[in-house]
């Protein structure tokens, strides 16, 4: 699988992983980050689960380079923002993510812009759950634009995943 993955990444312009591997396979990961990782963005979902202490085993084995982050995975808002602190300061990147069957509540916008996340995770612009985090993305974007701070929610294209590209 990570020789296919190699391949891929030489022949497409192969950005990001999730999930590449499963989430129990960890020797598997770690040689799947120690050849892809400064290549493509390696993101655990199930791997991570949103949980500080698994995020915090696989930052000291070396596994993956972003996490998923899922506010309704791990049970508490002060669980999700540690996940995310703990990610920011390993140089993890975080992708902020819906979940199957959502509702129309926008807030991992907010979360993603007050973290400074540089990616969501939402899905196409095809239902309304999807659509009002969009919305509220640009009436994030129109409220710092009021207040001069247009460059807090600037979209940074690559330099979003900050782990690859400094």
């Amino acid at each position: 699988m990570i020789d296919m993955y190699a391949e891929w990444i030489e022949k497409y312009p192969i950005v990001s992983i999730e999930d590449g591997l499963g989430e129990r396979d960890w020797d598997g990961w770690k040689k799947l980050t120690d050849r892809l990782g400064d290549k493509v963005q390696l993101v655990g979902d199930d791997l991570f689960v949103t949980n500080p202490a698994i995020l915090q085993e696989g930052i000291e084995k070396g596994i993956a380079n972003a996490i998923l982050i899922k506010v309704n995975q791990i049970g508490t808002l002060t669980e999700t923002f540690d996940a995310m602190e703990l990610a920011k300061k390993h140089n993890y990147t975080c992708v902020v993510s819906h979940r199957s069957g959502e509702t129309e509540d926008s807030t991992i916008a907010d979360i993603a812009v007050a973290f400074n996340a540089g990616q969501i995770k939402t899905g196409s612009m095809s239902r309304t759950d999807r659509i009002a985090k969009y919305n509220r993305l640009m009436r994030i974007e129109d409220e710092l634009n009021q207040r001069g701070e247009a460059h807090v929610a600037k979209y940074l294209g690559k330099k979003s995943f900050y782990n690859l590209y400094k």
